[in-house]
């Protein structure tokens, strides 16, 4: 399956963020789908994850209230709408997919890969 990000951009503390993540080439609907970012001289990190109905997402503490998931397996599709943006939210955001039940916080479970999308919050 290939993966693009988009929806990144220059944005001021508090602002909101749509990301988006187009699928295409593969069953959608059959993968797991996850949100990453990397910030420079940091390791990627999990961000958020939805499995392959959408009934169960899974966020990581420090973006819990703030992050949400959403996938339309139809438009094959994911979400990730950032709200209050924070400075240490700064970093390239990927989206992932991966083959299984749940949804794992390893990326290394993770096949399939975007080229990110950076999101730069100024203070």
């Amino acid at each position: 399956v290939q993966l693009v990000e988009s929806g990144g951009g220059l944005v001021q503390v508090g602002d909101s963020l749509r990301l988006s993540c187009a699928a295409s080439g593969s069953t959608f609907s059959d993968y797991i789908i996850a949100w990453f970012r990397q910030a420079p001289g940091k390791e990627r990190e999990f961000v958020a994850g939805i499995n392959w109905t959408g009934a169960h997402k899974y966020y990581a503490e420090d973006v819990k209230g703030r992050f949400t998931i959403s996938r339309d397996n139809v438009k094959n599709m994911v979400y990730g709408q950032m709200n209050n943006l924070k400075p240490e939210d700064t970093a390239v955001y990927f989206c992932a997919a991966a083959s299984g039940l749940y949804v794992s916080f390893d990326p290394s479970q993770y096949v399939y890969w975007g080229q990110g999308t950076q999101v730069t919050v100024s203070s």
